[in-house]
C-alpha cells in the first residue's frame, strides 16, 4: 500500500493504491478504479486484479478521496478526475516506459472517460459496467464526452445490467467514439451477476480479465 497525493481545489489529500506485481515482466500496468458504492478492496476487483496479475500485468487499485473520508457518496466528478490524473502521473513516474491502462467499475470507469476526454494520457480505458444512464431513466445518458476520447476504449456490460437499458442505446454511444467495442456478457447484471449462478464475487471479477487481456493485446498488435 502507498498513498499518492491529490491536489483539490479544498486542499490537498492522499488516497491509498495497492500494487500488484506479476511473477515476470510485466506487460503493462493497468489502475483500477472502484464502484460508488465500494472501495477498492471490493472482492470483485481484487478477483479481477489478482487474474491481470497472473496474466502478466501490473495492477494499481486505487481510492477515491471520499472513500479516504469514509463517505459512502461520491464527492464531486472534478475530485475524481483529479484522482485520475494524479494516480497515472504517480504510474508514469514509477514506469516511464510502461503502457498505462485505465480501468473502472461503474462509476469509476465513467470518471476515467471523463477525465480522458479532458486529456488524461493512457493507451486505452476499459469499463465494467458503464452507467450509461440511471436505472430507469434512459432519458438521462451520460454519453456527451464519449465522442472527445481518443483512446481505444473497451465496455465490458452486462446484457441485463439496467444502467444500458435499452442496449442499443449503448450500441449507440460506442458508434459515436473515435475507437470503442462492446463486450457482451449474456445475462449479466450491473455486478455481472447472472441469475441462477451463484459465484464469489472475486470469482466473478477474475472471469472478467481474459476480456481485457485480448483487448490490450489487440490494441498494441494495431500499433
Amino acid at each position: 500500500m502507498m498513498g499518492v497525493e491529490v491536489g483539490l481545489p479544498t486542499g490537498a489529500v492522499s488516497v491509498t493504491t495497492a500494487w500488484s506485481e506479476p511473477d515476470d515482466d510485466s506487460r503493462g500496468v493497468v489502475a483500477i478504479a472502484h464502484g460508488a458504492g465500494a472501495g477498492m478492496d471490493h472482492p470483485f476487483l481484487v478477483g479481477f486484479s489478482e487474474a491481470l496479475r497472473v496474466s502478466g500485468f501490473t495492477t494499481v487499485r486505487f481510492n477515491f478521496p471520499y472513500v479516504e473520508a469514509g463517505r459512502r457518496m461520491p464527492g464531486p466528478a472534478a475530485h475524481a478526475l483529479l484522482t485520475w490524473r494524479a494516480v497515472v502521473d504517480s504510474i508514469r513516474a514509477e514506469r516511464p516506459d510502461a503502457t498505462i491502462w485505465a480501468c473502472g467499475k461503474s462509476y469509476g470507469g465513467r470518471m476515467a472517460s471523463m477525465a480522458a476526454a479532458e486529456g488524461l494520457e493512457v493507451d486505452g480505458l476499459v469499463y465494467l459496467g458503464y452507467p450509461l444512464h440511471p436505472p430507469g431513466k434512459p432519458e438521462k445518458p451520460r454519453v456527451e464526452h464519449l465522442p472527445a476520447v481518443r483512446p481505444p476504449q473497451l465496455f465490458v456490460e452486462g446484457t441485463n445490467d439496467p444502467f444500458v437499458q435499452p442496449l442499443s442505446q449503448l450500441e449507440d454511444a460506442v458508434a459515436s467514439c473515435q475507437d470503442a467495442r462492446i463486450a457482451w456478457i449474456d445475462g449479466g447484471g450491473h455486478s455481472f451477476e447472472v441469475k441462477g449462478s451463484k459465484r464469489p464475487a472475486d470469482v466473478v471479477g477474475a472471469g472478467l480479465a481474459p476480456l481485457v487481456v485480448d483487448f490490450i493485446a489487440e490494441v498494441c498488435s494495431g500499433r
